[in-house]
């Protein structure tokens, strides 16, 4: 069931943020600390904001993030940005 999840958050990830707020009980509490971040998340930003709260719930120890943690989230915010610099390339082709 999680690596059913884990392929839903990275097809989906505003549906997956979604449901782990849901759902997940204080998953995103833990992970951003208030819910200002998990709304900007899942407006701009969303596969980065589930990975990162995966990695502070599943990856940290003691409220330290390990460099995997860090890489994870790297990669999330490298593909959130490569979606969106996409989206606006076609935007541009189809305006012109």
């Amino acid at each position: 069931m999680p690596c059913l999840f884990g392929c839903l958050a990275v097809a989906f990830p505003r549906v997956a943020l979604f449901l782990v707020w849901l759902f997940g009980g204080d998953y995103l509490l833990r992970a951003f600390g208030s819910w200002l971040w998990p709304l900007l998340g899942f407006l701009f930003l969303p596969l980065t904001t589930v990975t990162f709260a995966f990695a502070v719930n599943s990856l940290s120890r003691g409220g330290v993030l390990p460099p995997i943690g860090w890489l994870l989230t790297a990669l999330a915010l490298l593909a959130d940005l490569g979606l969106l610099g996409g989206g606006h390339r076609q935007w541009r082709r189809y305006r012109d």
